[in-house]
């Protein structure tokens, strides 16, 4: 299946609505399943990995299949080792790909019985419930904060609590400042600190409902804003102080030519003047966000060096082969400076193609839309992928 982008005029106008924040859905169906509430929190995202999440909590957890879902896939190996009973955890061929060894060990340390049921260090898990006993532990947080959150999430039931010691840099922080808020929220007693996080022991009281909408999915309205150049977004419930990390890319989409101005029922994008000849970013804090900036800058004619990108090699997809393969056939010749570094000289070539393949990756389908006003009529493979995490973004864009 393909979807063929053509916008009638380089301006946009509309009023959008974003799904709601999946980061903040999947976190509070994790406590309020450890609560024992019996009843879901209301106005969850409706993204793939929050329904397949939320499924797998309601149904059979003696096994448990999470597709493409990799909070799913790393949350759940925290929370079933507190499921009586043996459970198999396990995803798609690229979900078996996909890095756990890491809070595997950390759980192990904890008491947890784990074993892997294929490679070393991967999905699928067979875990059996076991008494967790809580304590200092030292974590690897250089690969994913979900690991993190993973086991924030379950350290109030611990006996003793539990305290996170980090080696090596953190990333995607506000990401655990946003569980540790939600924690809080609900009743538990977190404490956050430069290198560490210390959880008490005690139990979730309440859990509330989850209303924010979804920051990473704003990305993509911003890009096309930039691009275009002219028009305005209004995007309805979007406030400054939000929970989500990914609020803190408005200072950034202000150099590339958007301006954000926050009141009273959400957020409204206006074009302004772009501040930068070149772009410098660091996505370590949220890398969700990155493909939309590198690609917006290539549509822009604005080189670039961004870094923070070590955790998109272990994405859907591996994103940033993925976006530099893309662009090449736009003409946009990108160069990996390392695993974590990307620039972008302002090389080019003529384009050689169109047609931009998705990856089964929600992030480069939609990433790529904004690229229809250089070059209309441009082809997004597989777009159904956007379901992942924002199943009405093609209808969305209708509004335009």
């Amino acid at each position: 299946m393909e979807q063929r982008v053509v916008f009638k005029e380089k301006r946009v106008e509309a009023t959008i609505q974003l799904p709601c924040s999946k980061s903040i859905s999947n976190r509070l169906l994790i406590i309020n399943a450890l609560a024992g509430s019996g009843m879901n929190p209301v106005n969850l995202s409706d993204s793939d990995d929050t329904r397949i999440l939320q499924e797998a909590l309601a149904g059979n957890l003696s096994r448990v299949d999470v597709g493409h879902a990799g909070t799913a896939m790393r949350f759940l190996t925290a929370y079933l080792c507190r499921v009586p009973g043996e459970h198999l955890l396990t995803g798609s061929e690229r979900m078996q790909r996909r890095p756990i060894k890491v809070l595997v060990d950390a759980l192990r340390e904890l008491g947890a019985r784990i074993e892997y049921m294929g490679q070393d260090g991967f999905p699928p898990l067979r875990i059996i419930e076991t008494a967790l006993q809580g304590k200092a532990l030292q974590v690897d947080a250089s690969v994913s904060s979900q690991y993190i959150s993973a086991l924030m999430m379950i350290a109030p039931y611990l006996p003793g609590g539990l305290t996170l010691i980090w080696k090596g840099e953190m990333v995607s922080f506000p990401y655990v400042r946003m569980t540790a808020r939600l924690m809080r929220h609900c009743g538990a007693d977190v404490c956050v600190y430069k290198n560490s996080i210390r959880v008490r022991e005690s139990v979730y009281s309440r859990v509330f409902d989850a209303e924010e909408p979804d920051w990473s999915a704003a990305s993509y309205f911003y890009e096309l804003l930039a691009v275009a150049g002219a028009g305005r977004f209004f995007l309805p419930g979007l406030r400054a102080d939000s929970v989500q990390g990914d609020r803190e890319q408005v200072v950034l989409w202000e150099r590339l030519g958007v301006r954000s101005v926050f009141a009273k029922g959400g957020l409204t994008l206006y074009p302004c003047p772009v501040t930068c000849r070149s772009f410098e970013a660091d996505f370590t804090g949220m890398p969700d966000v990155a493909l939309s900036f590198i690609v917006a800058c290539c549509l822009k004619d604005i080189p670039f060096r961004v870094s923070g990108l070590r955790t998109l090699h272990v994405k859907e997809c591996d994103r940033v082969h993925a976006v530099v393969h893309e662009l090449a056939k736009l003409g946009y010749i990108l160069q990996e400076e390392t695993d974590d570094v990307l620039i972008w000289t302002g090389e080019r070539n003529a384009p050689v193609s169109l047609v931009i393949d998705t990856y089964d990756d929600h992030r480069m389908a939609m990433s790529f839309v904004a690229a229809a006003f250089n070059f209309p009529g441009l082809i997004i493979r597989d777009p159904g992928v956007v379901t992942k995490s924002f199943p009405r973004f093609w209808e969305q864009l209708q509004l335009l």
